[in-house]
């Protein structure tokens, strides 16, 4: 999909960022995107046979881009205002990137996604990461102060203080930097719903079609939880999402408990 610079520049008020521009990690030369689930249902009959066991009594989706949980609506009359988890930065191996990252709609509720995490892509052998956020239908902003290395403790939260306003949090626990960004939804149309939170590991967009998956061993999302303005909740119950691409599963997803899950390249 394609988007526009101007709209991005009109978009965002920049704190601690680059100036307004698609998103670059390295030598990309391409906008880079996040984008809503792309939803492959899962025929329940060929569940075990794709190598997914479901846990947890938690529902299997497949996906061709997301992998993770994904919490399909909130407590009764109520919405997600927060969701926030923490993941130790994998050592990726094999050429291609993937993104690990938490956010508010974009399931279910697919006309925006308020979002944030860290790329990690190997280039030549080479590692790099990235942090961004992102209010989709609006290009991934890179942090430009916020280093990261394999091994590290990222802690992301997101928070919608309006329908149309909101704040990510990036909070670096192995070297106690933090990077706090006001954000607002792109156009009137993006206004978040409140009724999906997401803990992802994704094949991201780049120029219009998915970037090769890198083995990105595992990445285990903690202390994950999502708040509405009167309580929170855990990933108990959370639908799983599996990736599959070409008819093969490449990523298998388990709960370890109420507030902790586990993605694997397989």
């Amino acid at each position: 999909m394609k988007f526009s610079t101007a709209a991005v520049a009109l978009a965002f008020l920049f704190a601690d960022l680059t100036v307004a521009r698609p998103s670059r990690l390295q030598e990309r030369i391409n906008s880079r995107a996040r984008s809503s689930r792309a939803l492959i249902r899962a025929d329940p009959s060929k569940i075990l046979e794709a190598g997914v066991v479901p846990t947890n009594n938690s529902h299997v989706e497949f996906s061709s881009n997301w992998s993770g949980a994904v919490l399909e609506s909130p407590p009764a009359g109520q919405t997600f205002t927060t969701v926030t988890g923490t993941f130790v930065v994998p050592t990726p191996k094999g050429n291609g990137a993937a993104s690990a990252w938490v956010g508010i709609d974009g399931d279910t509720a697919q006309a925006s996604i308020l979002q944030s995490g860290v790329d990690f892509t190997v280039t030549n052998g080479r590692v790099s990461y990235q942090a961004w956020f992102e209010w989709f239908p609006n290009f991934a902003i890179d942090f430009s102060n916020f280093p990261i290395s394999a091994g590290q403790s990222i802690t992301v939260t997101v928070h919608s203080t309006s329908k149309t306003t909101g704040t990510v949090v990036l909070t670096n626990g192995s070297t106690g930097k933090s990077i706090t960004q006001s954000v607002s939804a792109p156009s009137a149309s993006a206004a978040l719903a409140g009724q999906n939170a997401e803990w992802i590991v994704e094949d991201f967009e780049e120029g219009g079609s998915l970037v090769t998956l890198t083995n990105f061993g595992s990445v285990t999302f903690t202390s994950a939880s999502a708040s509405t303005a009167s309580q929170s909740v855990g990933v108990t119950g959370a639908t799983i999402i599996d990736m599959q691409q070409n008819s093969k599963t490449l990523t298998s997803v388990t709960i370890g408990s109420g507030s902790s899950l586990t993605v694997t390249h397989t």
